[in-house]
């Protein structure tokens, strides 16, 4: 198949590239390399197969272009995580939105497969565990910035249903915390990407909140199988579906996880949010996805426990250590 990949530089598209080519498809990636990396892709420049744009999804000519090449989208481009919004919430909420409108306007012209990408942000702060896709969703105040990432998403998930019922094939993921090598501590798998950083360097590790808020941390294999049985799959058609583990972690139990596989001698640092993120941010006390969906209508379900995904991970880190984990600020645990 010919194949666009927006975002395809970032840490899952990167793997879904990886994922596409090696199963003989002809690949396009646009990315602007905003939090994307070139090295992320750099195997595949120069194989005739493959094709590179750095550019924005914004460009409408450019991905009308794009779009009418191939015959599935994989739309991955977006502001991706809750402290980019936070910095910076007129950019996020634009590019997420505008982004995806280009994007199913030319799949809607053409009439292409598209696969929309999007996040456990969308349930806010229900308590309604574990979540399903169908639920209500529970989100705080419009002046706290941190939940127009949740609306900027579900908003992308609207459009992208008004078009399936105007026909377009289209499904959507959410992600739950992947993590796996190419992680990057301003994108996904921030949080992972942060202790690691800061225990192979023997740095306090910083743990927001007192840590006892947990996530299901999804290995990258898995992410990506669950996004491409939700592409291809025609039960998929018109269908949104969780993409995450439900074995549950809390977040100082990860530090305290890492820092033993690392042999660190590191601290934990237990930070208030509002020194990370200012006044009035909320966080989510859990994000446990239901799936069921999945297992029925994809015959799929994650597999890769932490204890086995993360020392992988740890391996890519250390061999990968200065070029990908450069210090940062602490960030959201997306």
């Amino acid at each position: 198949m010919r194949i666009l990949v927006t975002g395809g530089a970032g840490y899952i598209g990167s793997h879904l590239v990886d994922r596409m080519m090696s199963e003989g498809h002809e690949v396009s990636v646009v990315d602007n390399l905003f939090t994307g990396k070139i090295d992320n892709i750099a195997q595949h420049l120069g194989n005739e197969r493959f094709h590179f744009v750095n550019d924005s999804i914004l460009n409408e000519d450019l991905m009308e272009r794009l779009i009418s090449r191939v015959e599935l989208v994989y739309h991955l481009a977006a502001t991706v995580g809750v402290k980019h919004v936070v910095q910076d919430p007129l950019s996020g909420v634009l590019t997420n939105v505008q982004g995806t409108e280009i994007v199913l306007k030319y799949a809607f012209k053409y009439w292409r497969r598209v696969l929309l990408a999007s996040t456990s942000e969308i349930y806010g702060k229900t308590t309604n565990f574990p979540f399903r896709e169908e639920d209500d969703r529970v989100l705080g105040s419009t002046s706290i910035h941190r939940w127009s990432y949740s609306t900027s998403k579900a908003i992308d998930e609207h459009i992208s249903f008004a078009y399936f019922d105007k026909g377009l094939p289209i499904s959507i993921v959410r992600y739950f915390n992947s993590y796996g090598p190419r992680i990057d501590e301003q994108g996904y798998g921030s949080v992972v990407a942060q202790f690691v950083r800061q225990a192979l360097t023997n740095q306090p590790l910083t743990v927001h909140g007192d840590g006892s808020q947990s996530r299901c941390f999804t290995f990258i294999n898995d992410t990506v199988e669950g996004t491409v049985r939700a592409a291809t799959a025609k039960s998929a058609l018109g269908k949104v579906f969780n993409v995450g583990t439900t074995e549950e972690t809390r977040i100082i139990d990860l530090a305290r996880t890492i820092i033993r596989i690392t042999g660190s001698k590191s601290e934990i640092l237990f930070l208030p949010y509002d020194k990370v993120f200012g006044k009035g941010f909320e966080d989510t006390t859990r994000r446990l996805p239901d799936m069921s969906r999945a297992r029925a209508l994809l015959d799929w379900e994650p597999t890769i426990k932490l204890q086995e995904g993360l020392p992988k991970t740890l391996a890519w880190c250390r061999a990968n250590y200065e070029l990908s984990l450069p210090h940062s600020e602490p960030v959201e645990y997306q």
